[in-house]
């Protein structure tokens, strides 16, 4: 939990704490030394055209002052100098006018008023945390007797005198001298008395169990308004998240927002929270315990690759004497398998561990921040620790709590081949394995030297051979969504040319096999499968003699749901996509149509998609659309699209120009539309923030859809896919 008390500029615990409308905290004094100066009658852009180049990888719409008004956020500011944390920080300004202060974290401006600092709240609730941190650590710490050594004396260590904030490193005066003399860069640093026992006082303070907690929050007076400073906070102004006061109201400031009582929106913040925590806890509890599997298989593998290796050893030994130079050949390719899943289990603890630290530090910030008792403090800082805490869930997405490779090694020795075949010997892979190049390198190694040693097989004729059995790539093989891609090459070069392959696919139920290839390619993709389905394939070769045998069979499964993004490909010239083409925009005051980079044709599929900007009270339209629809104009305009158009108050259905169904209820900036596409009825629905809009919009729908969505330069959307079916359907 320390780092979460740090300031980002100076790195030490934070003091006198204010509140910047990112919701991000420096110290007072930080604050002080990175307000830059606007010359008056520029812009911050302006003035930064003559400054350095530090960001000039920044983007041209992130520096504009008018683009971002709504949020109250100015332009970015060159910078010329570091902090000692490392952060980039910009002169203190020579005037008060005309000044802003740009956030080291986010990177976000915001100019200054006349009140300069004192316009940002003070975080008292952060500072209320770092005050009771410091205490037990104190505490902590003067349990023990023991003095604290100095870190770099080569022998006998004397005590410490100071300790760097910074460096975290304690010094006798005289290394303190001669390792870190107060000039030069290092004339930043803070340095402060050590406790009487920093391990001590740093086990009780970061660790976890009871040893980290603080202690009980005790009540403090309530805040006063920062412009009514005799006033105290007594309501809450949802639309400029924010505490306020009676007089605010009355003087008409948030005449048109929505309030609240502030009572109501801090239980309503903490219970939100809570909610949260509680989903983040399990996904660490699972962690704890994939950690738990992930080291009991590291003793498995380690037993079953001896194992393996001893079986080896006596299939190889029981063979005649040709066999002695393929045996060595085919243990060192077990002993790579062996490293190969040694080394991504360890770094998947590695990876996991990482994750849990970080997850389990922001618990136990969390859960201090529940103690308080200061409604206004909690609320100044609850609206971005909800958003962080929910977003944290995001890094336990499926598959990140599963094994990435097994304990078994599935690899089988064929020990009936013929004397004349040994020296092709190899492993059969029987499941999936991921890309190992070692182990491709050794494959590529055996069949390399050998090849003069080849014979023909006794009882076939030179020039009448069919084909052998092609051998499937397992670590080319792969499935995306609902697609599968399969590769295949031949172990040795037959007598007659192969003519061509034939590529075989169940029905992703056990059921018959049926061809979805035939050519000369070693490589095919098979689109359009099932969802959340396994596919058994198999492949065999052909020429003027006849069929060859098939090859090994593969298992390939599809995802259970469709993840998906904006297709750049397809999408009108107009639109404009970001985020790893997730989010959405247009230049144009026109309706421009994007369409989904998945098609469906079977199954259930649900997808949202989230308004992250609504200017103007536009219309844009959300829905599917064959892959031809006209891009230029409102989705659902021709016959080649199925939409729902909605604005601030209502919507409507709409499909080859025909509008049906207006239903009451818009959307405004924050709002989620889904779209539920069930083709096993043929039929789609929509949803607005979660609830079922209007009856079933469409029916008999029959073919092959995409989503799609329609919209001008008004409207900004981000993309939400592999999401549960909606529990609240209509009937």
């Amino acid at each position: 939990m320390e780092e979460e008390l740090k300031c980002p500029v100076c790195g030490s615990l934070f003091k006198d704490p204010i509140l910047l409308p990112c919701s991000h905290n420096v110290c007072l004094a930080c604050a002080r030394n990175i307000t830059v100066q606007t010359p008056e009658g520029e812009t911050p852009v302006q003035s930064r055209a003559s400054g350095s180049s530090d960001y000039d990888y920044l983007d041209m719409d992130k520096m504009s002052l008018y683009s971002e008004t709504d949020s109250g956020y100015g332009s970015y500011t060159p910078c010329q100098l570091k902090s000692p944390n490392g952060v980039r920080v910009f002169p203190p300004a020579n005037h008060p006018r005309h000044c802003s202060l740009t956030c080291p974290l986010c990177h976000r401006s915001v100019s200054l008023d006349e009140r300069g600092l004192r316009g940002f709240p003070r975080n008292r609730l952060l500072e209320s945390i770092v005050s009771r941190y410091q205490q037990n650590r104190r505490a902590s710490a003067s349990s023990s007797s023991t003095a604290v050594k100095c870190q770099l004396c080569d022998r006998n260590p004397v005590d410490a005198a100071v300790m760097c904030e910074q460096c975290d490193v304690f010094y006798c005066n005289a290394c303190q001298q001669r390792c870190h003399p107060s000039r030069g860069p290092l004339a930043k640093h803070r340095l402060v008395p050590p406790p009487p026992n920093h391990a001590a006082g740093v086990g009780a303070a970061s660790g976890g169990g009871s040893g980290g907690q603080l202690p009980p929050a005790t009540a403090r007076k309530p805040a006063t308004c920062v412009d009514h400073e005799a006033e105290n906070f007594n309501m809450y102004c949802y639309s400029c998240k924010t505490p306020v006061c009676m007089k605010c109201l009355e003087e008409g400031k948030h005449a048109k927002h929505d309030v609240k009582p502030l009572a109501v929106m801090w239980k309503q913040h903490k219970c939100q929270i809570s909610q949260a925590l509680n989903a983040v806890s399990e996904k660490a509890k699972d962690a704890k315990e994939f950690l738990v599997q992930l080291k009991n298989m590291l003793q498995q593998i380690q037993e079953n690759g001896v194992e393996f290796e001893a079986c080896l050893v006596a299939q190889c030994d029981s063979l005649i004497e040709a066999l002695t130079r393929q045996k060595a050949k085919l243990l060192t390719k077990v002993t790579k398998e062996k490293e190969y899943k040694l080394k991504v289990v360890r770094d998947q603890i590695t990876h996991c561990t990482m994750k849990l630290r970080q997850t389990t530090g922001m618990m136990e910030y969390c859960l201090e921040v529940l103690k308080e008792n200061d409604p206004s403090g909690f609320l100044q800082i609850s609206d971005a620790l909800i958003k962080r805490v929910t977003s944290s869930q995001d890094q336990w997405v499926k598959g990140a709590l599963e094994p990435k490779v097994g304990p078994e090694f599935d690899l089988t020795l064929n020990t009936d081949s013929l004397l004349q075949t040994i020296l092709q010997l190899d492993f059969c892979q029987g499941k999936d394995v991921q890309e190992n190049p070692l182990l491709k390198q050794m494959q590529a190694a055996a069949s390399s030297g050998e090849a003069e040693m080849e014979t023909e097989s006794p009882g076939v004729e030179s020039g009448t051979s069919v084909p052998a059995a092609p051998l499937l790539q397992l670590e080319k093989c792969c499935t995306r969504n609902n697609s599968a891609t399969l590769a295949w090459r031949v172990a040795a070069p037959p007598v007659s040319p192969i003519e061509g392959y034939i590529l075989e696919l169940d029905d992703g139920n056990g059921g018959q096999y049926r061809e979805v290839y035939v050519g000369k390619e070693t490589v095919c993709t098979v689109d359009g499968l099932h969802f959340n389905s396994s596919y058994n394939a198999r492949v065999k070769a052909y020429n003027a003699i006849g069929v060859g045998p098939y090859s090994k069979t593969v298992v390939l499964k599809t995802s259970d749901v469709a993840w998906f993004t904006f297709d750049p490909t397809t999408a009108h010239r107009d639109i404009v996509l970001t985020n790893e083409n997730q989010t959405v925009s247009c230049s144009s005051y026109d309706d421009r149509v994007v369409l989904g980079t998945a098609a469906f044709s079977k199954g259930i599929h649900y997808w949202e998609v989230r308004i992250d900007r609504y200017d103007n009270h536009p219309d844009p339209a959300f829905g599917v659309a064959r892959i031809n629809t006209i891009k230029d104009m409102m989705l659902g305009k021709d016959d080649k699209a199925w939409a729902m158009y909605v604005d601030n108050n209502r919507s409507w259905f709409m499909h080859n120009n025909s509008h049906t169904n207006r239903a009451e209820g818009g959307i405004t900036k924050g709002s989620t539309v889904g779209i539920l596409l069930d083709l096993t009825k043929h039929t789609l629905t929509f949803y607005v923030n979660k609830q079922q809009h209007g009856p079933t919009a469409f029916e008999n729908l029959e073919g092959v859809f995409v989503p799609a969505v329609s919209l001008n330069r008004n409207v900004q959307a981000t993309l939400l896919t592999g999401l549960e079916l909606p529990k609240n359907t209509k009937q």
